[in-house]
C-alpha cells in the first residue's frame, strides 16, 4: 500500500525513472491544476482518455485559438448538445409547403373517412371550448378537417410536436406579456410549420409570416445580412403586439385569426356582406378561400396537439430547450464557421438557433444590437474567451481574404429612377416584388414605363444603393489612410465599404511587407 502511494506521488510530480519511460511510451500529459490525462497520436488529434466534464468543455476553444492549424476537432463533445435524429428534425423544413398547400386546397365538400366517433369528438371539443376564448364548438366542417389531419403522415405531425417542445415555452412567455390567449401558439404551426425561414409565394416570411411592410411597422428590420422576421423571439413579440391590436378592433379571437390571415379590410367587408354578423362560421363564405380554411386548420391543430396522447402520437424528446440557451451581443463581425470551430457547436445547430442571419455571418454595426444564441455551456465558454475568439476570427478572415457582402439596410420605401433597358419585370425582380405591386403603388394602368420616370417601391431585397449615410460617403471619398498602432489590413478594409484586403495589398504594392504605424495606404486603384 505504501509503495502504491509513493509510486502515485512520484508520477504526479514528474514521474520517476521508470515512470518517465512508461510516460514516454504512452505519450501522456497532465493538465495544469488537476490530473487530466491526454493521449497524443501522430495526427496531433487530442483524445481525452479520462475526460473531466468541466475541463473537457474548455478544451475546444483554447485548443483552436492556440493553433487552429495543428489541432483536429473531430473529438468535440457534440452529443451533449444534440443527437443526430433530433438535428435532422430541427433542420428539415419541408413541412411548411405541405401544410400551406393543404390549407389552400382543402376540399370541404369531400367526405373524409372518420378517424374517431363523432360523439367522442363532440365531447372533446366541448372540453376545449370551455377553457379557451375560441369558438371550438362542433360543426361538420371542423370534423372533416380534423379527420383529414388525423389521416396525415403521422411522422410529420410528430416532428411538429417535437419542434413545439423548443418553441412553445418562448411563445407562451411572449403571449402572456400581451394578454394573448396561449392557444395562439398553434397559429405558428398553421402559418409556417414552425420553420423560421419559411417564405410564402407573396413574400410573407418567418414563423409568423410577416409581410415586409407589416414587419417594418412592428420594428422588424431587414438588411443584406439579417432578416428579423426570421428571428424567433423578435418576430413572436411583434406578432403578439399585432394580435393585441387586432383584438382591440374586433373583440373576437376567431375574427382576429381571420384578419391576421387576410387583413382587417377583408374581414370588415365580410361582416358587411353578411348583414352585420360577427360569427366566423357565418362570415366564412364571404372570406377569401385561404382564410376560409385558415381558422378550421387552426382549430384542428389545437385539437390534435391537445389530444395527441389519445391518438397515440409519440414525438421524440428534444435534447435542447429554448431556455437552455443564452444570447451574447457580438462585439465584432464573426461567422458561424468560426463560432462552430471554437465552441464545438454544430453549424446546423447555430443555424437553427440563429435563423435570422441569412449568410451565416453575424455583422457588427454601430447602434445595432446583434446577438448570437448558444447553448448555455458554449455561451459561458464564449464569454470567458471573447477577446481571444475575436482575435482568432479577425486573423482567420484576413488569411482567407474573402470579400464579404456590404452591409446595406432595406428602407421602407425608395424612389427608383427608370434606366435604359429597364422594364417592369426587371425592376420587380431586382427589388424582390411583384409587377402588380409596382403598378398598384404607382397607379400604372399598363406595363409601359419610360426612361427617367420615378417609381415608388417598397423593396423586399435590400439594394446596395439604398444606404448612403454621410459617414460612409465620407469614407468612400477618402483616398488614403494613415496606419495606426494595432491596425491590420483586415480591420482597415472593414472601415471602407467595397475595399478588400487583397485590394489594399495590390494598390499599395505590399507583397509580403507588414504594416507599421504612420504608413500611408492608398484606398483606391491608381
Amino acid at each position: 500500500m505504501v509503495k502504491q502511494i509513493i509510486s502515485s506521488f512520484i508520477f504526479l510530480l514528474g514521474l520517476g525513472m521508470h515512470g518517465q519511460e512508461e510516460a514516454k511510451e504512452k505519450q501522456e500529459e497532465k493538465a495544469n491544476f488537476r490530473v487530466q490525462v491526454f493521449q497524443k497520436v501522430d495526427s496531433t488529434e487530442i483524445i481525452l482518455t479520462q475526460p473531466d466534464p468541466e475541463f473537457r468543455d474548455r478544451l475546444p476553444i483554447s485548443a483552436v485559438i492556440r493553433d487552429s492549424s495543428k489541432v483536429s476537432l473531430k473529438d468535440l463533445p457534440r452529443a451533449a448538445e444534440i443527437d443526430s435524429v433530433w438535428k435532422a428534425q430541427l433542420t428539415n423544413s419541408n413541412l411548411y409547403d405541405s401544410i400551406y398547400k393543404n390549407i389552400r386546397e382543402q376540399n370541404y365538400e369531400k367526405e373524409v373517412i372518420k378517424q374517431l366517433p363523432t360523439d367522442t369528438l363532440k365531447a372533446r371539443l366541448a372540453k376545449l371550448n370551455a377553457r379557451t376564448p375560441f369558438n371550438v364548438e362542433y360543426n361538420p366542417i371542423l370534423e372533416s378537417v380534423i379527420n383529414s389531419y388525423l389521416k396525415r403522415n403521422k411522422g410529420a405531425m410528430e416532428r411538429l410536436m417535437a419542434l413545439s417542445e423548443y418553441y412553445f415555452p418562448m411563445f407562451e412567455q411572449q403571449l402572456d406579456r400581451y394578454d394573448i390567449p396561449l392557444e395562439i401558439k398553434y397559429l405558428a404551426i398553421v402559418e409556417s410549420a414552425l420553420n423560421p425561414r419559411a417564405k410564402s409565394w407573396v413574400g410573407a416570411t418567418g414563423l409568423w409570416q410577416f409581410m415586409y411592410r407589416t414587419g417594418k411597422a412592428h420594428g422588424l428590420d431587414i438588411s443584406s445580412y439579417v432578416d428579423e422576421r426570421m428571428d424567433p423571439q423578435m418576430s413572436t413579440e411583434a406578432a403578439a403586439k399585432y394580435l393585441a391590436n387586432l383584438y382591440r378592433s374586433f373583440k373576437d379571437w376567431d375574427l382576429v385569426l381571420a384578419s391576421y390571415n387576410s387583413g382587417p379590410g377583408n374581414v370588415s367587408k365580410a361582416i358587411r356582406r353578411s348583414g352585420g354578423s360577427n360569427n366566423y362560421w357565418e362570415l366564412r363564405r364571404y372570406l377569401p378561400r385561404e382564410t376560409a380554411g385558415y381558422v378550421p386548420a387552426f382549430l384542428a391543430t389545437l385539437y390534435i396537439f391537445e389530444y395527441a396522447e389519445e391518438h397515440n402520437f409519440q414525438p421524440p424528446k428534444p435534447e435542447i430547450a429554448f431556455f437552455e440557451t443564452d444570447t451574447i451581443k457580438v462585439k465584432d463581425l464573426i461567422t458561424f464557421d468560426q463560432i462552430s470551430k471554437v465552441t464545438g457547436v454544430d453549424k446546423e445547430m447555430l443555424q437553427f438557433l440563429n435563423p435570422s442571419y441569412k449568410l451565416d455571418i453575424i455583422p457588427f454595426v454601430e447602434d445595432e444590437d446583434y446577438m448570437i444564441r448558444l447553448p448555455h455551456k458554449a455561451s459561458g465558454a464564449f464569454v470567458a474567451n471573447e477577446a481571444a475568439i475575436y482575435n482568432y476570427a479577425e486573423k482567420d478572415l484576413a488569411e482567407k481574404e474573402d470579400e464579404l457582402p456590404r452591409y446595406t439596410k432595406a428602407e421602407d420605401k425608395i424612389r427608383y429612377r427608370v434606366r435604359s433597358g429597364d422594364y417592369l419585370g426587371k425592376v420587380a425582380e431586382k427589388h424582390g416584388v411583384r409587377v402588380s405591386s409596382i403598378k398598384r403603388w404607382n397607379n400604372l394602368r399598363s406595363n409601359n414605363i419610360r426612361i427617367g420616370q420615378y417609381l415608388t417601391i417598397y423593396p423586399r431585397k435590400p439594394s446596395a444603393t439604398v444606404q448612403n449615410t454621410t459617414k460612409k460617403s465620407q469614407k468612400a471619398a477618402q483616398k488614403t489612410y494613415i496606419v495606426r498602432k494595432g491596425d491590420s489590413l483586415w480591420s482597415i478594409s472593414r472601415k471602407f465599404p467595397g475595399v478588400t484586403v487583397q485590394n489594399l495589398r495590390v494598390w499599395n504594392d505590399m507583397g509580403n511587407k507588414s504594416l507599421r504605424p504612420g504608413m500611408k495606404l492608398k484606398l483606391s486603384k491608381g
